[in-house]
Order: structure tokens, then sequence, then C-alpha cells
């Protein structure tokens, strides 16, 4: 039986090098130890309760009344009450010092609640067994290469490969719970100082939120989505995944099911964009450095995505002991599109790093020098067939994005140079630019359907092409980009929501997938950016808020929404969706588009 509850329902903690899933019941049903990519040892979320979970619950019949973040933090507290009182569940992981902590605690907020706890530890994605057992005093959990130490005041029990307690709380009570992992052949780790490690978490938290300087509109949702992206940044090297999960469905029960615990070129630079918006320049450079490492080597062999420290091999594989998030199989590990060829992001590096340096960034030869080889590549590259920035995997084609984003990739290199006084041809790259913006006009426009379309020769629609006037390609109010609005809104709105393309039988040939998946939320972000830069303002905050209503109550979005059963859909919380928000909440308040 499937022990998941609805993805809406969980809240994100972390460490900036890894992060879990909490449900508003107590359940940490996702846990990946020491990194973000690697093997869950709470896999719950993808299968049943025997893959793995940490439960803190009262024993008998109890409703869970509220949560919320503490403050501009990443400390989660969920209320449970029961007939005979209530207990407050507090969860967080310290930043990282030596090793890797999940801390727990059950304060007494009235009353006497007599609670359960049930750790279920189930290593390599649910599969493997530990041996626990006492050492010295000290509980312990190993297998193979991996080991947990489990800390708390209360009397522990094993049974049926399940470490169980029960214990009872009153008012003003606070009984720690602490899991530390750790190599099993290294020395056990020192205990946590429980309400040290409270104090310092907070503290951390609020000290960096309190450096962002968006005071505008909707300061709270684009606050907690800059804590978001920033929780999903890999600390000891910059990098940025795309989300904390794997195989979440894009559509209940379907194959859509991808890893995206990864770093995309595209998704990490537009964090990048989004943290400087909001002055966080620490961000930036970090995020530099890393690229910088990541790509090293020919321009043709930019891959797409990378691993936390820059890892090029990300091999696919399926998980076939695992069920699946509602018996959405497979469940898979890796993410075959490393090895696409995806021309967008030379024009999402270019864009990134002219950003960074207006800005005010400090500018890096080394990163100039590697933007120029780009750009070498790019010159005859542009003109070649990609898979685009849905990473379809139906044959490659040549998508009109794809084009546009090469056009950015040469307009930013010429105004480096002009505005910075870059070296560099920038009357090559001017021409280049020129070339590059006939001919999408010429290709990628339909002239019977009065709008841009998917790729070259195709007659179907795109929501990336959304992004003409966000990048400065065509002004927002140019008929052709009107026209491609009004059939996007004519065809690919279900709900009110945009759809990345019509995923029916006709687009198997396209991304050589089955029919079906929920509406894309960053596409319909896209929209209201759009409808904002047109002047439709009204239209475009009644969306733009009709967005936030579909956030969790602690804020936070999935990739994708299923219209038909109003729910989140897709890996979460997803960085691509948070930094959407970010860009839109700007382009609303500032009335232009801050990429352009």
């Amino acid at each position: 039986m499937s022990h998941a509850g609805l993805i809406e329902d969980y809240g994100l903690i972390g460490d900036l090098q890894t992060a879990a899933l909490v449900s508003r019941h107590g359940c940490i049903d996702w846990l990946c130890f020491p990194r973000f990519d690697s093997a869950a040892c709470f896999a719950a979320l993808l299968g049943t309760a025997e893959h793995g979970h940490w439960t803190i619950r009262p024993a008998g019949p109890f409703s869970s009344p509220g949560r919320r973040y503490r403050g501009d933090s990443l400390v989660l507290e969920t209320e449970l009450e029961t007939d005979g009182g209530a207990v407050r569940l507090v969860d967080f992981m310290p930043p990282r010092g030596q090793a890797p902590d999940v801390v727990r605690i059950v304060e007494g907020v009235r009353g006497r609640v007599e609670m359960t706890m049930d750790l279920a530890i189930r290593f390599d994605y649910g599969r493997t067994i530990p041996w626990v057992r006492r050492v010295d005093g000290v509980r312990l959990a190993v297998a193979g290469p991996d080991a947990l130490r489990i800390d708390t005041p209360v009397e522990l029990e094993g049974r049926d490969f399940h470490t169980l307690a029960r214990f009872t709380v009153g008012a003003g009570d606070r009984v720690p719970f602490v899991v530390t992992w750790f190599p099993s052949h290294e020395r056990v780790p020192d205990p946590v100082d429980v309400e040290a490690a409270l104090r310092d978490t907070e503290g951390f938290w609020t000290d960096w939120a309190g450096t962002c300087t968006h005071a505008g509109r909707w300061h709270d949702a684009v606050h907690r989505s800059l804590i978001t992206l920033k929780a999903l940044t890999y600390a000891p090297t910059g990098g940025i995944v795309a989300a904390a999960t794997t195989s979440l469905p894009e559509a209940l029960g379907g194959v859509r099911n991808w890893d995206y615990r990864y770093c995309w070129l595209r998704d990490a630079t537009l964090t990048l964009l989004s943290f400087l918006r909001a002055g966080y320049v620490e961000e930036a450079r970090a995020w530099r450095d890393w690229f910088l490492r990541a790509i090293a080597g020919g321009p043709r062999d930019l891959g797409i995505m990378y691993g936390l420290a820059g890892e090029r091999r990300l091999p696919e594989l399926e998980l076939d002991w695992l069920p699946g998030y509602e018996g959405s199989r497979p469940v898979r590990i890796g993410n075959g599109a490393h090895g696409q060829r995806q021309l967008d992001v030379y024009g999402e590096i270019g864009d990134a790093l002219y950003q960074a340096r207006l800005a005010g960034i400090e500018p890096s030869e080394d990163a100039w020098r590697m933007n120029s080889l780009l750009l070498d590549f790019l010159e005859h590259g542009w003109r070649e067939p990609d898979q685009g920035i849905w990473e379809v995997r139906g044959p490659r084609r040549h998508f009109t994005h794809s084009k546009v984003m090469a056009w950015v990739a040469f307009d930013r290199a010429a105004r480096a140079v002009e505005r910075f006084g870059r070296d560099g041809p920038a009357d090559r790259w001017r021409a280049l630019r020129e070339e590059i913006h006939r001919e999408v006009c010429r290709e990628g426009w339909h002239a019977e359907r009065g709008s841009f379309v998917q790729y070259y020769g195709g007659d179907r629609l795109d929501a990336s092409l959304l992004l003409i006037p966000l990048v400065g390609f065509l002004p927002a109010a140019d008929e052709r980009v009107v026209g491609t609005v009004a059939a996007i809104r004519r065809e690919l709105l279900r709900d009110g929501l945009v759809e990345r393309y019509r995923a029916d039988e006709e687009n198997v040939a396209v991304d050589g997938l089955p029919p079906g998946e929920g509406t894309f939320l960053p596409c319909s972000f896209w929209l209201a950016e759009v409808l904002a830069l047109q002047g439709r303002t009204a239209e475009a905050t009644d969306l733009f808020e009709r967005l936030l209503g579909l956030r969790n109550d602690l804020g936070l979005l999935s990739e994708e929404y299923d219209v038909a059963r109003g729910r989140l859909v897709g890996n979460f919380p997803q960085a691509f969706t948070h930094l959407a928000l970010v860009d839109a909440a700007y382009t609303l308040a500032e009335g232009r588009a801050t990429r352009c």
C-alpha cells in the first residue's frame, strides 16, 4: 500500500547539501544522504512504508491544524492535536558541518499526548535493510558504505526491522531526536547539541534572508521562493539542482518520471539571475566558479546538465523494486538527457554572464575566454538541429526557441564588447545576430496561423515562444508576438494555465513519449510577464495571483499542475517554477523584462 501523501502535503528542510521532504502528518518520506543525488535512505515517497520513512506522530487519532516555517528560515513547525492535548513538531537540518543531521524536536504545547516514533531505515532507495545495534552506548544503523547514528533520550526498541519508540509529552516538554549520517568506515560523529543547532540554523537562514533587496509587492512569495532556491544550492561547489526529488510524475500513473537532482545549465543560470535581482552576489560568484569547472573541455562537448560537482556521466537507470508515486513507473535515477544537444544553453550562459556583469560582479577573464570559445562553436553550431528546451526524446529538429537563444548568445556578447569594452569580434557577432534574427522570423513564423511555431516547417505551438519578448528578441507589442500570444492562449490553455505544448498523440513523433502531462507552471508565469509587458496589467496580475494560489501552505510549488485533479504534479519543489515566480514578480512590479 502506498505510504506517500499528496505532493503538496510536503514541506522542505535542508542543509545546502541535501534535503528531506516532511509531510503535514509528521512523516519524512524522502531523504538522500549525504548529497541531493545520493541514494535515498527514506524512499516511501516512491513506494510503501517498507521502502523507508521516519514518522513521529500521536499514538491515537489526531489532526494537523497548521504548519509554518519559523520566520524567514527553513525550520519547519507542524502542529499536531489530539483530544488530550497538542504538540509541535520542529524539523530542521543544521547547515552542514562535518556530517549531515536531521533534527526533530517534539514540543509539548498543552495537555499530555502519547506519541509514537517509527524509524524505518532502508538504504539504496528502499532496497537495503541495515544492521542496527548498540556500540559503546550509541545506536547505529550500518549497511555497506552508509551508517546512521540515532540519538534520543527516549527508550528505543527494534521490531520487524523498524526502530520504534512510545513516549508521552506534556506541556513545556521538549523531546529531541537526531539522525546523523556518516561513512560506515569512519569514526562515529559526535552527538549534536540540539538547542544550539536550532539557534544556529534559524540564525543562518534569518541572516541570509535579511540581505534580500526585494521590497516590492508580493514580497513574502518572492522571499520564500528565494529561500527555496537557496535550499536547492549545493554549497560546497555552488551548483544548483533542479529539484530535490526524482520520478515524481508529470502525469499521475504515467511514464514521464525523471531525476531532477542535477544541475541543469539552463535552470542554474536562470536561478543565478533571480539571485542577482535580489542582491545575492555571492551566489552568483559561486555559480560562475562552478560553471567554469563543470564545462571545462571542448565547446562542442558542452553538456546541458552536470552533477553537483560537475560530473558528466549521469547514466539513467530504472529501479524496478519501487512501485512509484501513486503507481507512476518507472522510477528512474540518473538522466539520459545529459547527452543531448540543446542549443539554448549557449544563450542562457551568455545572458547569465552579461547580467552578472551588469549587476556589478567583477569581470572574470576565464569566464569571458570560455564564453568566446563557446561562441566560436556556435557560429556554425546554431545551424544544427537539437532536442530543444523540453529535452524531447524524438528526432532532433530546428526548434524556434533554440535559435532565439542562439541569437541571445551573440547579442549579449556584442553588447559586452560595446558596454564593458570586452575584447572580441563584435562586428562578426552582430552579423550573426542579424542572420539568426532574419532566419527565425522567416522559418519560425507561420503566416497562416499568424504566430511563431515550435520548430521550422511545423505548425504546432510551444509555450517557450513566450520567451521571445522576455529575452529581447522582439518587443512585446510587435504584432508577431501579439499573434503568438493569442494563439497560445487559444490552443495551449487548460483551465487558464499554459501547457508546454499539446502532449497528444500527434506529439509522440516530436517528444517520443506517450500523451499526457500537467500544465508546466513556469509557462504560465511567462504568460503573466508578457501580458504585463503588453500593458494588460489586470490580466497579468490576475494570472500571477492565481498561480500564487497554487502554492501549498508553505509557499512551495512543484514542476506542473494537474488541472483536472486540482493537484501539484512533477518533481518538488522545482527550482524552475520558483525562479519563474521571482522573475514574474519583478516584471509585473517594474513593467519591463529584466533580461532585455
